[in-house]
């Protein structure tokens, strides 16, 4: 088995709290520079920046992850990956078509700017991106595993829209692949506090908003190559597979 370093939390400059030097190419950049093998692109309630970061991610021999950090109607925080981009685009009707609609007020929320492979604006998009969709954790969880991708609740410890803070438990029904620890937190110390059996993954990234934070919290996926399948036996820990906090 090869080891990976591997952040799958990271945000574009189109997520309104994402600084505007955080474009496709600088990340790209940087996740290299830093050594990170592989990434997850995940805007809040958008898939729109995923496709360019994934092909300049080729030239640098980086893989990239696409995915999105969505809000359910209760507020929690939670990611989903993908594996191809027919499955992310049907991803992104169903965010379409439940997102609540509110007009982004750039200077309260911040820009929302898709660019392009040189940094140039080609889209601005006018509803806040930090909404709430108007399904359940539950049913954006199943949207998810229907279109057979990776669920993962985020920053799971937080004070705010966390799974725990806004539910105060996990609920039984719910089917994860991993549970994602703020990038402050200590594994064990989160396992004893939410009682948290150890047969759930835990991992921890970045949740890199801003170009500094890019590559300091990354987890180590111990697997056979850089893919979707392997990333997920991994968080499953299946056939020797495993993935480690450092």
């Amino acid at each position: 088995m090869k080891s990976f370093r591997t952040d799958l939390h990271i945000h574009t400059v189109l997520s309104p709290c994402g600084d505007l030097e955080m474009s496709p190419a600088r990340i790209v950049s940087l996740a290299s520079k830093r050594g990170l093998d592989i990434i997850g692109i995940t805007d809040h309630n958008t898939t729109k920046q995923c496709e360019l970061v994934w092909k300049l991610g080729q030239r640098f021999g980086l893989t990239v992850i696409p995915g999105c950090e969505m809000t359910s109607r209760e507020e929690v925080h939670c990611l989903g990956l993908f594996s191809d981009f027919d499955a992310l685009r049907e991803f992104q009707h169903f965010i379409d078509q439940h997102l609540a609609i509110i007009p982004n007020d750039p200077a309260l929320f911040g820009y929302q700017v898709v660019v392009d492979a040189d940094d140039n604006i080609i889209e601005m998009l006018d509803n806040y991106l930090g909404a709430s969709l108007n399904v359940s954790i539950e049913e954006v969880e199943q949207k998810v595993h229907d279109l057979s991708g990776i669920f993962i609740p985020a920053h799971i410890d937080r004070p705010r829209n966390s799974l725990y803070s806004q539910l105060g438990f996990f609920p039984p029904e719910l089917k994860v692949d991993a549970l994602q620890i703020s990038k402050l937190a200590k594994e064990m110390a989160v396992r004893e506090k939410y009682k948290i059996d150890t047969e759930i993954t835990l991992v921890q990234f970045s949740d890199a908003h801003y170009p500094d934070d890019l590559g300091k919290i990354f987890t180590l996926f111990e697997m056979e190559e850089p893919s979707f399948g392997e990333l997920r036996k991994a968080l499953l820990r299946e056939d020797g597979r495993n993935v480690r906090i450092p």
